[in-house]
């Protein structure tokens, strides 16, 4: 199952960007025996600033066809790490071909948006940093390969 993080803004050189790589690239690593992966950053830019529904057009046209559609959003749902393993495991296994994570800009996800969605994940009660939560994401997402290939990354 192909993972993609699709997300409102671009990530610039920094230490963010290098942790999110990080992440990724060890998710491809651990992922592919287990049939996860590959992952991919899709950025979306909103150049004239014309609001959340302007990103939703945007994030809608990054999305792979078919694609289960999981927003990051503070009301979505709290889930341990293991959880969440379980979770990418039961999509895998039910023939998902694509996962679309969906971080939405400053303002959060268009209302329409969020309503398409099939998940909807919460990092918590406070609110983050988008580009803390593609890093967040990005960690979770290694934990939850490691976890389900039986690594002693994940400790609990």
């Amino acid at each position: 199952m192909r993972i993609h993080i699709c997300a409102v803004g671009r990530l610039r050189s920094g230490p963010e960007k290098t942790l999110i790589d990080d992440y990724v690239t060890r998710f491809d690593r651990s992922g592919r025996a287990l049939g996860l992966g590959p992952a991919r950053i899709v950025e979306v830019e909103d150049k004239k600033n014309a609001g959340m529904g302007a990103e939703a057009q945007l994030l809608r046209k990054s999305l792979p066809k078919g694609a289960l559609l999981c927003t990051l959003d503070e009301r979505g749902k709290l889930l341990t790490s293991p959880e969440f393993s379980q979770k990418l495991a039961g999509w895998r296994d039910g023939g998902r071909q694509d996962l679309a994570f969906v971080i939405g800009g400053a303002d959060g996800i268009d209302p329409a948006l969020r309503a398409e969605a099939d998940f909807s994940i919460s990092f918590g009660k406070m609110v983050w940093p988008h580009m803390m939560v593609r890093l967040m994401l990005a960690e979770q997402i290694y934990r939850a390969a490691t976890i389900l290939a039986g690594s002693p990354y994940h400790r609990s």
